[in-house]
């Protein structure tokens, strides 16, 4: 498998994730010392707009963290989970509209990486985390629709697909779910139309999809598109494979 990752689009977003951290928490911080300092009449509004902007920055912080500082990343686990499941597949990290692209000879699949922990079920596409305690409003990102954001981003490759790849009349595309926390167990996911499942069944899902291979022109147009956005990367995924 070639794995083509965007390294310093990687390293721009952790200096973002680690800047605003810090802010929000100075932010936070200078909020509370002002409890303490001056009259509180005259410092409430200053208190009240820096805890504000502290908790905004620290949410900012999470976001970026969890997708660029946590160890392992998100794009990393992926990695663990098709290397051996799409021996013939390019995975595209941070290089295209959406964050993780698979292309196999069969068509696309995009992923949709999920870090989140404490218990998760989903019925008719409506989901749910529990379990977390302080945790949802403090160092963890909220769940969302995964469902919706699957769709969102095939909507998205579909769109770059029109524009950059425009003589490929039809394209196999389906979107994947996969939750990259290790050791999570209390998912309930059949309640997903979209596949859904925790990155240690990747392999078993992929081995039981019956595929049948895109014609070669249209494989051949797709990973045009997909290589030249990603430029001078291709060249060091390739030589590094």
């Amino acid at each position: 498998m070639i794995i083509v990752r965007d390294y310093q689009k990687i390293a721009r977003f952790r200096t973002i994730g680690q800047v605003t951290s810090f802010a929000g928490m100075a932010a936070l911080l200078g909020g509370m010392v002002l409890i303490f300092v001056g009259d509180p009449e005259d410092v409430l509004w200053v208190q009240l707009a820096a805890l504000l902007v502290g908790w905004v920055l620290s949410q900012v912080g999470i976001y970026f963290a969890n997708r660029y500082l946590r160890r392992p990343r998100p794009d990393e686990v992926l990695d663990e989970a098709l290397a051996k499941a799409a021996k013939d597949g390019r995975l595209y990290h941070y290089i295209l509209p959406t964050p993780h692209v698979l292309l196999l000879p069969s068509g696309i699949v995009v992923l949709i990486a999920k870090y989140q922990g404490g218990q998760i079920s989903v019925q008719d596409d409506k989901w749910r985390q529990s379990g977390l305690g302080l945790r949802r409003f403090f160092g963890q990102e909220n769940l969302g629709n995964p469902t919706k954001e699957a769709e969102h981003h095939i909507g998205l490759m579909a769109n770059f697909l029109k524009k950059n790849a425009p003589d490929v009349a039809e394209v196999p595309m389906a979107a994947l779910i996969v939750f990259t926390t290790k050791g999570l167990k209390n998912l309930d996911l059949k309640g997903s139309s979209i596949p859904a499942l925790h990155y240690t069944k990747v392999k078993g899902f992929l081995k039981q999809q019956k595929r049948d291979k895109m014609p070669p022109t249209d494989y051949d147009a797709i990973r045009a598109a997909f290589d030249q956005k990603a430029g001078h990367l291709v060249e060091d995924a390739e030589a590094a494979a």
